[in-house]
């Protein structure tokens, strides 16, 4: 279990109806667009950022089922609609980002950033995790959805992730979570806190030089600098990559009010400034649209589109 963070003694207002006291942070109303990084999308009903993992138990135990629940990590890989999201957005806080180096492996907090943990194993001459500093996100994240690039994904490296629920924490292998092309199966209501993952001893320089390689070759393809929310579809099975549809279908540039399909790499949307999360997704349903017209293929959303249209 995760250790308790400082929090406030006290609230300066009760907790809205239908939401456990708790000894975190609770706050109505609370804008997210900024914090994305599409930089778009409305607010938050209620967003609440547990104290600890106790704290975040008595909220998932106590919080009645028929409240709505999100659960938010870097919102990297996400377009939060213009109207906000409904009930309760759960981020967890600095107290669940700890990463501690173990013989063979890093344990990750899962508010921890995916290129922390890259880094702390590369500082420490273990080798095996360099595949996460190509992803922007959380270890939190990065476990619910199988998160991968650059030939490995997090399946690959899960030794356990624990999970906090209702009636407490628990321990879930590699197996237990069912890890497919990015996803996992969790428990419902259910949040991923920490995680293990291995890693192997190797050379620091060769370690180095393979996250270096990488953050060229990701600053190189991908409009990194941009306000995006990463790939934007998945791969469709077989040999062809969404790139290369989108690509094909002549979707390469094309924009929607201050929305557009990125130059660089057509599998990203950007926001170039201005745009609205509507206008951001009616982008991304046009792309799939004209891809599915010129070449069969019904492309999968890989980004998260949540809350309620303005």
């Amino acid at each position: 279990m995760m250790a308790a963070t400082a929090h406030r003694p006290d609230r300066l207002v009760p907790p809205p109806d239908g939401v456990p006291a708790l000894r975190g942070r609770v706050t109505r109303d609370a804008p997210l667009g900024g914090s994305t990084w599409f930089r778009v999308g409305g607010a938050a009903d209620v967003l609440v950022r547990p104290a600890d993992a106790e704290d975040l138990v008595a909220l998932l135990r106590d919080l009645p089922a028929t409240t709505p629940l999100t659960v938010l990590g870097a919102a990297s890989n996400l377009i939060i609609r213009d109207g906000g999201i409904a009930g309760v957005t759960l981020r967890l806080a600095r107290g669940f980002g700890d990463v501690t180096v173990e013989a063979g492996g890093i344990v990750a907090g899962a508010a921890a950033l995916d290129v922390t943990v890259a880094e702390t194993a590369a500082a420490h001459a273990l080798g095996g995790l360099e595949f996460l500093v190509g992803i922007p996100g959380t270890i939190g994240g990065a476990v619910a959805m199988n998160a991968g690039a650059y030939g490995a994904e997090v399946k690959d490296v899960l030794d356990w992730a624990e999970v906090a629920t209702g009636t407490g924490i628990i321990r879930m292998s590699a197996a237990d979570l069912h890890f497919a092309y990015r996803r996992a199966v969790l428990p419902p209501r259910s949040v991923v806190i920490r995680a293990r993952l291995r890693a192997t001893p190797g050379d620091a320089a060769a370690i180095a030089a393979r996250l270096n390689d990488i953050r060229t070759a990701r600053e190189a393809t991908q409009p990194v600098r941009a306000r995006t929310g990463g790939s934007t579809f998945k791969n469709p099975p077989g040999d062809r990559k969404a790139w290369q549809l989108i690509d094909a279908a002549g979707c390469r540039g094309l924009t929607l009010g201050a929305a557009q399909v990125s130059e660089k790499h057509c599998n990203f949307l950007i926001n170039t400034g201005g745009a609205t999360a509507a206008q951001i997704e009616a982008l991304g349903e046009d792309v799939r649209a004209r891809v599915r017209a010129a070449t069969g293929v019904d492309l999968e959303w890989e980004i998260r589109r949540i809350g309620r249209p303005a």
